[in-house]
């Protein structure tokens, strides 16, 4: 079949759409095409990238005008099934759908329950908001061709709006990550790789560094950018080194040099249910995990044996947590070889790759 993935948000080398999702299907045999705003045009992996020009000059018209330039472009495409990844998309997907076509919704995130999380909207509107987007989010949904959720908890959501519902988790790719070498020193570091917010725990983590010798090595782009300017003046700063952007080489290498991996968000709604990609990054890496005290997250881990958890809210729990793993090296590195194990025998792309070709399967 000729499948059309569209993006209005992500970049065009995404991990989850290109890498994995498109990358997957072209192998498979389908003419795979990439919509994505703003982006390169270009052939790789068997994939074709087409750009679109939108608008960027704030999020507002990002949101209300981009979707309908890809919309076009879209259209122009005529491919048997449109794959879209976000949600300012739905209404252009119900017109796609009422042209006859198979329209698939990939739901990212529990995006009600993210816009309660959201600093950029007012306090006093966000749950007026959160209740009007899922009463919208479910009326397309519930009239599409299918729906592929990152996450079990997302699926069972939409499995009671449309019974052709599949959830294609969102883990590692195994070859991306070589386990740890033997007999290699690694330095006194931690690792923080992703999106760099607040409710992501930055604040505590860089405090909880303040009076040690443990060294972050801290990648990805602050959220809002006077974030970083904030976090320069706490004590445990200088103990950061931020390495801004990586590609997936330079993070699989960055992981290779570490001790252990952070993941301590805070527990907000959205996050209770998630499945943190950079957890599993992680253990594919063969590094334990120092994670949030989540209860989901937890028992991952400790049916892994692959890492510990920690309050996210007191960095005296996030330092002990690290101060942990980094003095017993052996335990440490006993836990990121468990971890590696359950990566390669269950929490790998390859097992959700097939769930999506099945899923596509049923199309045909």
């Amino acid at each position: 079949m000729k499948v059309c993935h569209l993006t209005t948000v992500h970049p065009a080398k995404d991990t989850r759409i290109f890498h994995k999702e498109c990358a997957t299907l072209a192998k498979a045999g389908h003419e795979v095409v990439l919509l994505v705003a703003n982006g390169p045009n270009e052939t790789d992996q068997g994939v074709v990238i087409v750009g679109v020009p939108a608008f960027t000059q704030s999020r507002l018209k990002r949101i209300l005008r981009t979707p309908g330039k890809v919309y076009q472009e879209a259209l122009k495409q005529d491919a048997d099934v449109y794959h879209f990844h976000d949600p300012e998309f739905l209404p252009y997907a119900l017109r796609l759908k009422r042209k006859g076509k198979i329209v698939v919704y990939d739901v990212h995130e529990d995006v009600p329950r993210q816009i309660l999380a959201k600093y950029w909207i007012p306090g006093p509107v966000r749950k007026l908001t959160s209740w009007l987007f899922e009463r919208y989010e479910n009326y397309v949904a519930s009239r599409l061709s299918g729906v592929v959720t990152a996450t079990p908890f997302i699926r069972d959501r939409f499995l009671k709006l449309n019974p052709r519902t599949v959830d294609v988790n969102n883990y590692p790719i195994v070859d991306q990550f070589d386990p740890p070498a033997k007999g290699v020193v690694k330095s006194r570091s931690v690792a923080y790789i992703g999106g760099i917010t607040e409710v992501r725990g930055i604040r505590e983590l860089v405090q909880a560094l303040a009076g040690t010798d443990i060294r972050l090595k801290l990648a990805g782009k602050f959220s809002p950018p006077e974030l970083q300017q904030e976090l320069e003046q706490e004590a445990g700063w200088k103990n950061v080194d931020y390495l801004g952007f990586l590609d997936r080489q330079q993070v699989a290498q960055l992981l290779a040099e570490v001790q252990a991996g952070m993941v301590t968000l805070h527990p907000i709604i959205n996050y209770l249910d998630a499945l943190p990609v950079k957890m599993f990054e992680y253990m594919a890496a063969g590094i334990p995990v120092v994670a949030s005290n989540i209860s989901y997250w937890e028992q991952i881990l400790k049916e892994a044996e692959a890492g510990i958890v920690a309050d996210p809210l007191d960095p005296a729990s996030v330092r002990e947590a690290m101060e942990v793993l980094l003095a017993d090296v052996p335990k440490a590195e006993k836990m990121g070889k468990a971890g590696r194990i359950a990566i390669e025998t269950t929490f790998n792309w390859g097992n959700e790759g097939q769930k999506l070709k099945g899923f596509y399967n049923k199309f045909r």
